[in-house]
């Protein structure tokens, strides 16, 4: 994407005044994205092995939904 975007900007740098700004435009959103690091969220990481087998040994039935909230709650508290 970010490619198709430099590509797209460099044509219309070349093409007239108002074109010009559109790319000059283009590009200062495509610095304010790479500047920006996307943090990954808390709720994206994997569950460690030590949660899942607490969890197993907790709930008759695993992987559920109760099992998993139980789990990440767990895992956040720092107790697995």
């Amino acid at each position: 994407m970010k490619r198709k975007l430099k590509t797209i900007s460099n044509k219309l740098k070349k093409a007239s005044k108002a074109h010009a700004s559109q790319a000059k435009q283009i590009d200062d959103i495509m610095k304010k994205q790479s500047a920006l690091k996307l943090k990954k969220s808390p709720a994206l990481k994997k569950l460690s092995e030590g949660c899942k087998a607490a969890a197993r040994a907790k709930f008759d039935v695993y992987p559920s939904a109760y099992a998993n909230i139980w789990a990440s709650k767990q895992q956040k508290k720092g107790k697995c």
